[in-house]
């Protein structure tokens, strides 16, 4: 029977580090953490879903807090189900814990787990609400929201260096992006800007 760990934040890693979520996880005895950067209320979390495929009768799973595992409500409800179905343990460290390992709940610890879902889910739309908010306010004083405006003079001297191979056809798009150190997307915005 293996104990695996779930982790995850709503930003990449260079906004949130991930790593006090593993090390915790280990801490309380994961031995494999499955980890990705996510927001709390995507309906589509692609590594919580292999683990909950993966993990099989007898498991445990063990994360940090309910909103690591979602900020929705009737998602969170789904988990419980694939855990109950697959006899599952479900851990929420210093907190809650569903063991359906006989096939069943506890109804009290299956409800507290519930409440702590609609309390993740209301945190998160009052912050959507506040930032909202904030950025209506931020408007109304003239204020531009959003990501500044690039121009020519904001584009990295190393792109101007290689774009020469690019026109001449020695280098394709894929390459520029590598050997500028940029992705994709912003190669094909600096492309059109000089293009």
């Amino acid at each position: 029977m293996a104990i695996y760990g779930y982790a995850r934040c709503s930003t990449n890693e260079d906004k949130q580090d991930i790593n006090r979520q593993i090390r915790e996880l280990k801490d309380a005895g994961a031995e494999e953490v499955v980890f990705e950067y996510e927001h709390g209320d995507a309906k589509v979390k692609k590594e919580l879903h292999m683990l909950l495929d993966m993990a099989t009768e007898g498991d445990t799973i063990i994360t940090l807090e309910v909103s690591r595992l979602s900020r929705s409500t009737q998602q969170l409800c789904e988990i419980i189900d694939v855990i109950r179905e697959k006899k599952l343990r479900l851990v929420i460290v210093g907190s809650i814990t569903i063991d359906c390992r006989n096939g069943q709940t506890d109804p009290m610890s299956e409800a507290f787990l519930q409440m702590a879902g609609v309390f993740s889910q209301l945190e998160l739309a009052m912050i959507r609400a506040r930032v909202k908010s904030g950025m209506e306010n931020a408007k109304s004083k003239g204020k531009r929201i959003g990501r500044p405006q690039t121009t020519k003079e904001d584009i990295p001297t190393v792109f101007y260096k290689h774009y020469p191979a690019f026109v001449a056809g020695t280098m394709n798009l894929t390459e520029l992006a590598r050997v500028c150190g940029l992705s994709r997307p912003t190669v094909y915005k600096y492309l059109k800007m000089v293009g």
